[in-house]
């Protein structure tokens, strides 16, 4: 608590005057916070001032409270092309981050318990800065951030607000992606990133934690021939969560051709362990693709589990628990290009009759961006769902490539998404309007204005090399292995035993 105080006090976050007549005197209350290693150790205990932020009135004590974090698309784009330079990551931590934001909104908070000032019990704290638990914290601690990196000559994607870029010369580069208090950093030139570093640390209070080794939960390991990124500790803590670790363990995440439906016939659920447990499985997909379509598949019940839904989801643990150590793997190849995968099933949900999109991007080694998701509208034939299907993926290449350039890498050519349907491919490159596409919505004909412009090219493939395929159904067991190590999913290699 002491600790805390000093670092609030240096930072000149508040100033102890008079209580205000006509403002409202937010409370504040100490949080106690374990903070942990990646290998379940504990490092430290540390005690948090956090403001009663709850009390707070729109309009009054603040305004805009929306601030950006990093999509883990680019992340995981950062680590693919970090891997084809051979570039090493680096990663730094901003202590008490919120505590650097400069307030516009004139707020008053109680002394804290423990810490009133002898002989002005009556007074009160004016914020000069922010401070944690307050709504607009994390709007101003970006804005205070964004500034400084402008003001370094860091130049911020349009694209991806948490991604900057700063060049020197006509080819060193250093990129920063930025996530909340956390920072990673990589380059083509070891003395701008130290440059960097030092100046961050003259500005900013932070912790220089050296090789990306631990972020989000997401477990990163550097090695001469590649990266590895995994969630093995989080695995472990789910499958412990939920009284599954050590169960009997299945070759696939569902069963293949079994169709899930809202009212099955079976008991309720408990929906709080359920939401619990799928919440949960959608952030183990950030390194593991190969349970999206079954998680993504089964997020459509939980308004009102059942007990098959509550099995089909313990399934998935089960399928966990035999793949505990997998993850994706990032190696360099020696024509690195953006290209992607899309697929669709036709009419797959039972309930209504919506068919599933799944697409899949790589630079050659390892996906990093992939999605699956039921379609919006109903398809009237598997040419159509493939067709939106494909539309939807090459919005996503466009993005992709807008961040490739944003990181010094321009994708020149025509990103190539491969599609196992000659029709949605024949629809994409001809404006035929007949009784079978006349009705499709407009958006999804952006496909062909693309592909005329040559941002984006459909081009055939065979079903069997179909990688999206493994987010648009359930497959039989070799099927899936197989999709699954193309999409890079595996184990990660023991040196001793390669």
């Amino acid at each position: 608590m002491e600790e805390e105080i000093k670092t609030i006090e240096k930072n000149k976050t508040w100033k102890l005057v008079d209580r205000p007549k006509d403002k409202e005197i937010i409370g504040v209350k100490w949080v106690y916070k374990t903070k942990f290693n990646p290998d379940g150790s504990i490092q430290k205990h540390k005690a948090r001032l956090v403001a009663k932020g709850y009390s707070q009135q729109p309009g009054i004590d603040f305004n805009e409270t929306f601030a950006p974090v990093a999509r883990l698309d680019t992340i995981r784009a950062l680590v693919a092309l970090a891997v084809q330079k051979k570039w090493k990551i680096y990663q730094l931590d901003v202590k008490s981050a919120f505590l650097n934001g400069e307030l516009e909104e004139e707020i008053y908070v109680e002394q804290p318990q423990g810490f009133i000032e002898q002989g002005g019990e009556n007074k009160a704290l004016k914020l000069k800065k922010a401070l944690h638990g307050l709504k607009q914290a994390p709007r101003a601690w970006n804005s205070r951030i964004d500034k400084y990196f402008i003001n370094a000559g860091f130049r911020r994607s349009k694209s991806e607000p948490t991604l900057y870029s700063k060049t020197q010369g006509k080819s060193d580069i250093l990129i920063v992606s930025l996530y909340v208090d956390d920072l990673i950093c990589t380059r083509n030139n070891e003395k701008i990133i130290q440059e960097f570093k030092k100046d961050m640390m003259k500005t900013f209070e932070m912790s220089d934690l050296g090789l990306m080794h631990y972020f989000l939960g997401i477990e990163i390991n550097q090695e001469e021939d590649g990266i590895f990124i995994c969630q093995k500790k989080y695995t472990e803590n789910l499958l412990k969560k939920f009284k599954m670790y050590g169960c009997k363990t299945v070759a696939t995440p569902l069963i293949t051709n079994e169709k899930l439906r809202k009212e099955d016939g079976s008991s309720k659920a408990n929906e709080s362990v359920y939401r619990s447990l799928i919440g949960s499985l959608l952030y183990l997909t950030t390194t593991r693709p190969d349970i999206m379509y079954a998680t993504s598949l089964l997020s459509r019940f939980m308004q009102n589990p059942s007990q098959i839904h509550y099995g089909a989801a313990k399934r998935i643990l089960r399928y966990l628990q035999g793949t505990i150590d997998y993850g994706i793997w990032y190696k360099p190849i020696t024509d690195p290009r953006l290209f992607g995968y899309t697929d669709s099933d036709w009419a797959g949900s039972v309930d209504d009759m919506k068919s599933t999109s799944g697409y899949a991007f790589t630079i050659g080694s390892g996906i990093f961006s992939w999605s699956s998701k039921k379609q919006e509208t109903v398809a009237l034939s598997s040419a159509e769902a493939e067709y939106v299907a494909a539309a939807s993926s090459a919005c996503q290449a466009i993005w992709l490539k807008r961040i490739f350039e944003d990181m010094g890498e321009r994708q020149i050519e025509t990103t190539e998404i491969l599609c196992d349907n000659k029709s949605a491919i024949a629809m994409a490159k001809n404006p035929v309007f007949h009784s079978k596409t006349k009705h499709i919505a407009i958006k999804h004909h952006f496909l062909r204005e693309v592909s005329a412009n040559k941002e984006v090219e459909l081009k055939y493939c065979k079903t069997e090399e179909q990688i999206a395929d493994i987010f648009t159904k359930a497959l039989p067991r070799p099927k899936f292995e197989l999709l699954r190590s193309m999409l890079g999913v595996t184990q990660m290699c023991i040196k001793e035993e390669c």
